[in-house]
């Protein structure tokens, strides 16, 4: 499958390191605003208000670009996602699975802007991989609670936690961009409802 280029290096000092993020967040700034064909390492240098020349030592080109601010977009909701999750370890069932959706909705409503340009707006095929990656962390962590849990249906595991996670993924993401007329409250009762009668009874 192919993927976006990398960076040309990374930054080793302050200096560039805040630079980068200048340039990543100009970036994110441009996709949001004129739409991924639009942008362009020039646009985007001018946002950042650096040199196209001081851009080039890090980003051969816009796709670079693209790959870095995806990266960083999903390694932050990725770590939202895992701090709720752990920090909710010790409660069972229906408050358990309702302190995940409610963290995972926080964490997707945060920037629902970008959101849509990741899922909606750019080439899937060059940055499946890094939102793929997401989920696998999150899988990892939902296998791993399910496998010390008593009371629930015959089935594996990381079975269950990969079929779990990416349903409610696409659920919550589709309820961000498309906004039915559902209320927040209504439609986490209804996932929470869907993740328990899946797995048969509750976690005891």
């Amino acid at each position: 499958m192919a993927s976006a280029p990398g960076p040309r290096k990374l930054p080793q000092q302050e200096r560039s390191r805040l630079m980068v993020e200048r340039i990543l967040d100009a970036a994110e700034e441009v996709l949001l605003t004129e739409g991924h064909d639009a942008a362009s390492t020039n646009r985007i240098a001018r946002h950042a208000g650096v040199s196209p020349g001081s851009l080039y030592q890090y980003f051969g080109e816009k796709e670079a670009i693209v790959a870095a601010v995806v990266e960083r977009y999903s390694e932050d909701l990725s770590g939202q996602i895992a701090a709720s999750f752990t920090n909710h370890l010790g409660e069972r069932g229906a408050p358990m699975v309702r302190s995940s959706v409610e963290a995972l909705l926080d964490a997707l409503e945060a920037n629902a802007a970008f959101l849509r340009v990741v899922v909606e707006g750019l080439p899937s095929v060059q940055h499946r991989h890094r939102l793929t990656a997401l989920e696998d962390r999150v899988t990892d962590l939902v296998a791993a609670y399910l496998s010390g849990q008593r009371g629930l249906r015959d089935v594996a595991p990381p079975a269950a936690a990969w079929l779990l996670v990416r349903a409610i993924e696409q659920l919550t993401v589709r309820y961000v961009l498309d906004r039915p007329d559902i209320a927040r409250e209504e439609f986490v009762s209804e996932l929470v409802q869907l993740v328990l009668g899946y797995l048969g009874s509750e976690p005891a």
